[in-house]
């Protein structure tokens, strides 16, 4: 009869784990936590390296440190107790030596992941009873543990949606007009405008505020209100939002005046925008960036960065200052400011005299740490390159009186270890739901071209 498996499991985590989410040891219950001896040295020959990497191989390490304190070498090898930020004892943290005698399933030893491997064999081949993981955001080494016998799992601890269709896209589209599905309805108008109070019984399940509803009439409502059984809806005409502008800039469809919406409510401090490529996530959120710093004054400066594959190795070799070696990477927000100013007699000096107006500033990501933006309004581009804990350390440096505007597509993210239900973005957007001075927009087609549509479509 076959031993009864514990259970109590041994989740032996893989470098780029710790990189993805530094916080990742505490978040494996009672279950017991192996780091691996060659990916401390994979962390410690990281923790100098580029700088968003390092400084989470230099959090990921600190974490380690907390836990073992003044732990023996008997101690570690065992488990050391995981005590919790709020004092609480749970699971335990131990370090796994390399074997320096091969194991029965052995993998060539001149890769660091096939050491880990092969340590992990020895490891099932001494605790049989206990389930041996490997947790690893690196899909062909999750391949070859599988291949000699190991579980292999991808961290899911932040992953909070099974798939990305299932994704909020910030409004609710009714089949036919929306009044025919209501039951009663009050009415009430103030200076802001025309509100509707309706049971919560005659409105879709899942209510957010500022989440829209949307008919094929016209109608279009805004929720501003969630009480106990009722929810208040702003009265916005679908004509009346197609006709706003920012900057000269207006919508060309409904998701795209809802976004505006969004991004010109004063309330509102984190949008989030995503869509194809050529939906007009951009454009949108620079145009209303410009109007909301130059024409209303709501903000002091523009702060507009973003995440791209190369960033690290890149910017230290261009020359000049920070903005001077940021411009190539922002190529889409000069690229956006000439479309804006397409129109005019002499673009090119259009452009040149917004650059000057506007206090526009480029940034790189990899100095956002640490620092504060007041009275900004924060523009990050291609959100879905970064780690859920990326996301956070950036959210958080917006202060008093800034905005943040977060874009992205899904369906291009160049990260190796990421994907469209592990991206930050999806992350954000997930967390936010509840935010009552947040809201998201999914924007439809690409306005772009035909040809850039086609191309989103068909290659």
């Amino acid at each position: 009869m076959a031993a009864t498996k514990s259970a109590t499991k041994l989740y032996v985590l893989d470098t780029n784990v710790l990189i993805h989410d530094p916080q990742a040891i505490l978040n494996f219950e009672e279950h017991q936590v192996v780091i691996p001896m060659t990916v401390l040295e994979e962390l410690d020959k990281l923790k100098m390296g580029k700088a968003a990497i390092a400084t989470d191989c230099r959090e990921a390490i600190r974490q380690i440190d907390r836990i073992i304190g003044d732990a023996t070498p008997t101690e570690i090898a065992k488990g050391v107790p995981i005590i919790r930020p709020d004092g609480n004892t749970q699971g335990h943290l131990s370090i796994l030596l390399d074997r320096f005698e091969s194991p029965k399933r052995a993998l060539p030893s001149d890769l660091n992941d096939n050491k880990i491997i092969n340590s992990m064999v020895g490891l099932q081949e001494k605790y049989p009873r206990r389930d041996v993981i490997l947790i690893t955001k690196d899909i062909n080494m999750r391949l070859k543990a599988r291949g000699c016998g190991l579980g292999a799992q991808d961290y899911q601890n932040d992953q909070l949606v099974d798939d990305v269709s299932l994704l909020e896209t910030g409004y609710f589209t009714c089949a036919g007009s929306f009044w025919d599905s209501q039951q009663q309805v009050e009415t009430f108008h103030d200076e802001t405008g025309t509100y509707h109070r309706i049971a919560l019984t005659d409105l879709p399940e899942e209510l957010y505020l500022n989440r829209f509803i949307v008919d094929e009439k016209g109608f279009v409502g805004k929720i501003v209100s969630l009480e106990q059984q009722q929810a208040v809806l702003q009265d916005l005409s679908g004509e009346q939002l197609l006709s706003q502008s920012a900057w000269g800039l207006s919508p060309r469809d409904i998701p795209q005046a809802l976004a505006l919406n969004l991004l010109l409510d004063p309330d509102v401090h984190l949008v989030t925008l995503t869509g194809q490529a050529g939906s007009g996530k951009t454009i949108l959120a620079l145009a209303a960036a410009i109007e909301m710093t130059v024409a209303t004054s709501q903000f002091r400066r523009i702060i507009a960065t973003r995440s791209t594959r190369g960033l690290d190795e890149d910017i230290g070799y261009l020359p000049g200052t920070e903005a001077e070696k940021m411009e190539p990477w922002l190529g889409a927000i000069t690229d956006n400011l000439e479309a804006l100013h397409s129109d005019d007699e002499h673009s090119p000096s259009s452009v040149d005299y917004i650059l000057q107006k506007v206090p526009l500033q480029f940034k790189s990501l990899n100095y956002i740490r640490g620092r504060s933006f007041q009275h900004s309004l924060i523009l990050i581009d291609e959100c879905q390159n970064l780690t859920p804990h990326q996301i956070k350390t950036i959210i958080t440096r917006a202060g008093a009186g800034s905005k943040v505007v977060c874009l992205g597509n899904l369906a291009q993210i160049d990260t190796p270890y990421l994907n469209p239900i592990s991206s930050g973005l999806t992350y954000l957007i997930e967390r936010f739901k509840g935010f009552a001075h947040g809201g998201t927009v999914h924007l439809e087609g690409s306005p772009r071209s035909e040809l850039a549509e086609y191309a989103e479509n068909h290659l």
